[in-house]
């Protein structure tokens, strides 16, 4: 009987750990993950203007305007590859230059056809240092203004 009462006891106690620790984990790490998302993922709106772009590797097109003060007006967005490999398709490297040797670098894919894209940002230099973005691409609905809508995030970089 006292073997019986032992087992019990330690069956009870296990899980009332068991419980106590899914109660401590389940309220102290969803508000905080939840949380350091939302600060650290914010919209990112850009429009720029592709009059210079040739669709041969080294054209660009230039930033008319930016919700993120350190993507300026002016900023160029290089292509590293031609459009048309493959067929119907621009799928590029790309270097976001914001001058003063702030960059971003990314990889750029777009819809010959529609016009519509895909453009993702890994990391930079200088203001830009830690940049990620994710956005979508969108044509021009006034003949000259491509659009980029999506969002950014800083990571946090490592001492240099």
């Amino acid at each position: 009987m006292k073997f019986k009462t032992m087992t019990t006891t330690f069956a009870l106690a296990l899980v009332a750990g068991l419980v106590a620790l899914t109660f401590v984990m389940s309220t102290a790490v969803a508000p905080v993950s939840v949380s350091a998302f939302s600060e650290r993922n914010r919209d990112l709106r850009v429009t720029k203007e592709c009059s210079q772009y040739t669709g041969k590797a080294g054209s660009f097109c230039t930033i008319t305007s930016s919700n993120l003060a350190a993507i300026a007006v002016g900023s160029k967005v290089s292509y590293d590859q031609a459009a048309g490999t493959p067929a119907g398709l621009l799928d590029s490297n790309v270097v976001l230059d914001a001058g003063n040797g702030d960059r971003a670098v990314g990889r750029c894919t777009l819809d010959l056809t529609t016009g519509l894209g895909l453009c993702t940002f890994s990391d930079g230099t200088g203001p830009l240092a830690g940049f990620q973005a994710r956005v979508d691409v969108s044509p021009p609905t006034d003949g000259k203004n491509w659009h980029w809508t999506g969002t950014y995030s800083f990571s946090s970089q490592p001492d240099r």
